[in-house]
């Protein structure tokens, strides 16, 4: 009796299992995004409702509030005040934020008043919840404390260490940005007013037209070229001769020589120009070791007033854009919600739309300053178990 077949098949039957149904003996496995507080001194924080300038006119700066709120409490390390307490003290003290230069001190006092470290302030900036939705924020994180400088994108990322290689492009090229242009405010010209213009660089006079002399087209022998008049201070005094120098041509500038044999060319620290010309540094010049938080000193710095907000994040959320969409699919997926239409759904109901643009606007703001952790692994079994 031949059971080639018959045993062929019966080793086959455990491969065929395995292939077919081996989630039902092993579990699934996800990696699940983390983020926490990476600055203990922003700790206790209070939520602002929001402003609209968007062009839609039915959107409730509540509402985005209330979803701030919620996604900023479960990142661990924050302790956020209930925006039904922050809207009290609002009407309590008449906190408008108006005018605009004054919104940054009414806001400390408000943070103060509320003894939190920080005042958030955000603005929708675009929304629309047709398919494909769109929301666009602003968010201004303004400390109580004066002292605290802005906290730029790249600040407590592991620069100059082996992890530096895993740093996403996105973050090196918002901090590269931040770099640039903390040291272009050291480089950018002064503009003085009309009055010291004026002072500075004279009128020359106004040129009579009548003494050009007339130009024959068809003459090869080009005009005798006419010399521009001379500055206020230029023209010669009485008692002196007018014609002496005449007709000479401008003089050239002299030409310096870079001290210490500098060449003029720009380095690979971005410090160029007046530090190959002059060898010195602007005074306050950035550079790369500030996104590294520095070590405790024996004495407290002296503090100097930060007219601006401690951290701001800007972005604009498309329903329609993968990397939003790969993103909400994992949010829902870690929440286990049990609607019905699973993350699909979300694009098209308002309130998880906004909370979800709300949760994402945090994680980047935060993994961009320090506050991703590594992924946490979770393993679950599948459903049909």
């Amino acid at each position: 009796m031949n059971r080639g077949p018959q045993s062929l098949l019966l080793a086959l039957a455990p491969l065929v299992f395995l292939a077919s149904g081996c989630s039902l003996l092993l579990p699934e496995v996800a990696h699940q995004p983390v983020v926490h507080n990476p600055f203990p001194q922003l700790s206790r924080v209070a939520v602002v409702p929001f402003f609209n300038q968007s062009a839609e006119p039915t959107v409730d700066g509540r509402e985005f509030a209330l979803a701030y709120y919620a996604e900023l409490q479960g990142i661990p390390g924050f302790e956020v005040v209930p925006v039904a307490a922050v809207e009290a003290a609002i009407r309590q003290y008449g906190v408008t934020f108006d005018p605009p230069e004054q919104a940054v001190e009414q806001a400390r006092w408000l943070a103060k008043k509320l003894g939190v470290d920080a005042v958030v302030i955000g603005t929708v900036t675009d929304y629309s919840p047709y398919y494909p939705p769109r929301c666009g924020m602003r968010v201004e994180w303004y400390a109580a404390n004066p002292g605290f400088h802005e906290i730029p994108a790249g600040y407590g990322l592991p620069w100059g260490t082996s992890q530096e290689e895993f740093i996403p492009d996105r973050l090196v090229f918002e901090a590269e940005m931040a770099l640039a242009r903390a040291q272009m405010e050291t480089q950018s010209p002064t503009v003085v007013n009309a009055t010291e213009q004026a002072i500075l660089s004279p009128l020359r006079e106004p040129m009579d037209l009548d003494s050009i002399p007339p130009m024959d087209p068809f003459d090869d022998v080009p005009p005798k070229p006419v010399a521009p008049p001379a500055r206020a201070e230029e023209l010669p005094t009485p008692g002196e001769d007018a014609d002496n120098g005449a007709g000479a041509p401008f003089k050239q500038a002299a030409y310096e020589e870079p001290m210490n044999g500098a060449t003029g060319s720009v380095d690979a620290s971005g410090a160029g120009g007046a530090f190959e010309m002059t060898g010195a540094m602007p005074p306050n010049w950035p550079d790369a070791r500030g996104f590294t938080p520095p070590g405790p000193t024996p004495v407290r710095p002296v503090a100097t007033p930060n007219p601006g907000p401690v951290m701001t994040h800007t972005r604009v959320f498309r329903g329609n854009d993968p990397e939003f969409t790969v993103a909400l699919a994992s949010y829902v997926d870690f929440r286990d919600d049990a609607r019905f239409g699973g993350w699909q759904s979300y694009l098209s109901r308002s309130e998880d739309f906004i909370r979800f643009c709300c949760h994402q606007h945090l994680v980047e703001m935060l993994s961009a300053r320090g506050g991703g952790d590594e992924t946490r692994v979770v393993r679950r079994w599948s459903d049909g178990r």
